[in-house]
């Protein structure tokens, strides 16, 4: 039995070894007879391969007339682009194109055949490279072109795919700086519109100070004009002789009158009753105090009600007053005033 096993494996080795020899055999003159035949045909007068790098030479200029040339002039014009790596662009002058020309005047040709195949993973690489270069132009032409060489091949499906993306990419981050430009204006349109409001204030709270001081000085005036009439009824009076007080002169001599508002009160019209076009008034009674203050305010009675008090009682607090005077002296004195709210003066 061992003798026999021992014969088995001597008669293993040498089969092993033929089909070894053989194998080799079978691929030396796949390369002698299939293979370098066509590398030398596909690569005659470049001396290269298109998966060898070879280094880019200025793009020769497009044929004129492509359809009138010949089956041998187009494949002379593809291997120059194969020479000078112009697969599939620019359009009209790379190889693809000329492939495709031959194609179609000679439908079984074998040599664009092949071309076409063994270009095909380089044209793919350089449609990735454009579409990652967001020329979408020309991605999609580049994409149409390898569809007529091979129109199922799956790469042409994730090229697609990316090129959508790509374009879907592009438009987010263009519509991103359009929002980024809506909020940059939207801020500078506030801006200014707050800039005015503060302006305005400015120049209203100005023109109400201005007033105030006219008004003061006016009443200032009026004060000292009645003081100097008093000082020459006084000194035209004959001694021992009598004179009837006038009606803001008491019998001691000095000046009795109202408290007197001394700057224009001014309301601030509802933002709730502009919006609604409501009107109204409001009557209110206050204490206008020895130092020209407002207190005690209190309303009396509204149309309508509840919508314009506190403007009202606001307007009133604001206000400045000269105090009632009894006998020259400025005593606390209680007023009654009706404020009205009006749609054409909303002040």
């Amino acid at each position: 039995m061992s003798h026999m096993r021992s014969r088995a494996r001597g008669v293993v080795k040498p089969v092993t070894i033929a089909v070894l020899v053989i194998v080799v055999a079978l691929a030396i003159a796949s390369w002698i007879f299939i293979i370098k035949p066509h590398e030398d045909l596909v690569n005659a007068d470049i001396g290269a391969h298109p998966s060898t790098p070879v280094a880019q030479s200025q793009q020769a200029a497009a044929p004129v007339n492509v359809e009138a040339m010949s089956l041998n002039d187009l494949l002379d014009e593809a291997r120059k682009a194969m020479n000078q790596q112009r697969y599939i662009a620019p359009a009209g002058n790379n190889a693809f194109e000329f492939y495709v020309k031959v194609l179609q005047k000679q439908p079984g040709n074998q040599t664009a055949a092949d071309a076409l195949r063994e270009t095909f993973p380089f044209a793919a690489s350089n449609v990735e490279q454009v579409i990652n270069q967001r020329d979408f132009n020309e991605a999609e032409r580049e994409i149409d072109l390898l569809a007529k060489v091979d129109p199922t091949n799956y790469t042409l499906t994730i090229l697609r795919s990316k090129l959508d993306a790509q374009r879907k990419t592009l438009d987010q981050e263009q519509q991103k700086q359009l929002d980024a430009q809506r909020q940059q204006d939207l801020a500078v349109q506030q801006k200014a519109v707050a800039d005015k409001a503060v302006a305005d204030k400015a120049a209203a709270d100005k023109a109400a100070a201005d007033k105030a001081a006219e008004d003061q000085a006016a009443l200032a005036a009026q004060l000292k004009a009645k003081q100097v009439e008093q000082a020459k009824a006084t000194a035209s009076t004959p001694a021992g002789g009598n004179q009837v007080a006038s009606d803001n002169t008491s019998a001691g001599g000095g000046e009795t009158r109202d408290a007197i508002p001394v700057s224009s009160i001014r309301v601030r019209y509802p933002s709730t009753a502009l919006r609604n076009n409501q009107e109204g008034w409001v009557d209110l009674q206050y204490t206008v105090n020895v130092d020209g203050s407002v207190a005690n305010i209190q309303v009396v009675n509204a149309e309508p009600r509840h919508v314009f008090d506190n403007a009202a009682i606001d307007a009133i607090r604001r206000a400045k007053f000269s105090p009632a005077m009894r006998d020259g002296a400025a005593i606390a004195s209680q007023q009654q005033k009706r404020i009205e709210f009006k749609l054409n003066n909303p002040q």
